[in-house]
């Protein structure tokens, strides 16, 4: 049984006696009979913001960290410390507070996230050309002909990758390693923190029959609930359908699901797939109708969206108004701007407007605002409003806040409306 000491890197061609590594005695030696024929890979860090957030003040390391907006807000996301309180990404603050009321409260600095997410990615680069980034803290990498470059299988370079994320950059990261995207992106979440996780090819069908749907990466509630009319509940379930009649039932979805079901995803990894749009949204932990707690929502989610537009240099000229209400019906609302911008004030604007010409009455359970149409930070609010005389001065104090921030922290300046 091939095995691979993720400790100090000793490659053996059997599994040791109890477990251990023969070379350093570390017991996190993990081994499969396709360990070294595998190429596709995710790695996903483990709590990205708070290891950051922790690795930059050591005080914080044994305690419950929290990333995420003020009493009224959400959980960006937290720590492990935390997660063990049943603290999780997207709940409300105050119900956050509720389970972990020792927590330590830290509001986002996006800026730092990026730049370690940019040291993370040099290090994939010395690896292989061929990453395909789904966030700040994750990405796709294809390995495939890297054998001979480096003189180690793909297995051994992950866990050399990250080895050098912990020891050079305090961060740790999950592996998932497979045959294709979809199976490499499910294993990545199957052992965390600090995992690494191996869907051979033979085990592919015996590993999927038994899962629930909701698995497969794209299967939201309204789809599961959907599958569930039909009686699919289980990967299993799937597989007893035709494919004919999965597509005529759910459509191009019908077709995804029955290649998935049996582990069959042909994508690439693909270095130039472009991001198509930034959204951020949150889930209400009661369904509202305060026009002022929602407008406060808008704006604190229309300058998370900025600060992610900001921090990848990009601009973007339709603006998006995602709702959907308590019983489910989702309402979008766009808005096409006369130029593209990165600018929040521009952003909630545009948002606010969509809100109060939607049409939709409350009261909700999600709100949400993106960005789309993407293009260079530099083609960004070049023509003003002519409408909105003052845009620019709010534009230009934009920017000064954001160099206050930058320099003093994020808490130097808040908006009144924040505080909603």
């Amino acid at each position: 049984m091939p095995s691979l000491c993720r400790d100090c890197l000793t490659v053996l061609d059997a599994a040791p006696p109890r477990g251990r590594c023969p070379h350093c005695r570390s017991p996190r030696v993990f081994s499969h009979p396709e360990l070294f024929n595998l190429s596709i890979a995710h790695m996903d860090c483990d709590a990205f913001y708070a290891s950051v957030e922790k690795r930059d003040d050591p005080s914080l390391a044994a305690k419950p960290v929290i990333v995420g907006g003020g009493q009224r807000g959400v959980v960006s996301t937290c720590c492990y410390i935390a997660r063990i309180k049943g603290v999780r990404s997207a709940m409300p603050m105050f119900q956050a507070l509720k389970l972990c009321p020792e927590a330590v409260v830290i509001k986002p600095r996006i800026s730092r996230y990026v730049e370690v997410s940019r040291q993370i990615r040099a290090m994939m680069e010395e690896l292989t050309p061929s990453i395909e980034p789904l966030s700040l803290d994750e990405a796709f990498l294809d390995l495939t002909g890297t054998s001979r470059l480096h003189g180690a299988p793909p297995a051994v370079l992950l866990a050399r990758l990250v080895k050098r994320m912990e020891e050079d950059l305090g961060v740790s990261g999950s592996v998932g390693l497979s045959h294709n995207k979809f199976l490499a992106k499910i294993a990545s979440d199957l052992d965390k923190p600090r995992g690494f996780s191996v869907i051979g090819a033979a085990e592919t069908q015996g590993f999927l029959a038994s899962k629930p749907v909701r698995i497969i990466w794209g299967v939201g509630t309204a789809t599961q609930t959907a599958l569930e009319q039909a009686g699919i509940r289980t990967i299993a379930d799937l597989l007893r359908w035709d494919r004919g009649d999965l597509t005529v039932r759910f459509g191009q979805m019908g077709d995804r699901l029955w290649h998935l079901a049996r582990g069959l995803d042909t994508r690439r990894v693909n270095r130039a797939e472009k991001l198509k749009s930034i959204s951020k949204e949150t889930t209400f932990f009661e369904d509202t109708s305060d026009p002022d707690l929602l407008d406060g929502h808008i704006w604190r989610l229309a300058e998370q969206v900025s600060d992610r537009a900001k921090a990848k240099a990009l601009a973007g000229r339709t603006v998006t108004l995602k709702l959907k209400k308590g019983d489910f019906q989702l309402v979008t609302r766009r808005h096409s701007l006369p130029d593209p911008t990165q600018v929040a004030d521009r952003i909630y604007r545009a948002a606010r407007d969509l809100f109060a010409h939607s049409g939709a009455n409350g009261p909700y359970r999600l709100i949400g605002v993106g960005l789309s149409d993407l293009c260079p930070e530099v083609d960004a609010d070049r023509s003003g409003d002519l409408l909105d005389p003052d845009a620019g001065k709010r534009a230009a104090a934009e920017r000064a806040t954001d160099a206050i921030r930058a320099r003093f922290g994020t808490d130097a300046i808040i908006k009144g409306r924040a505080l909603r």
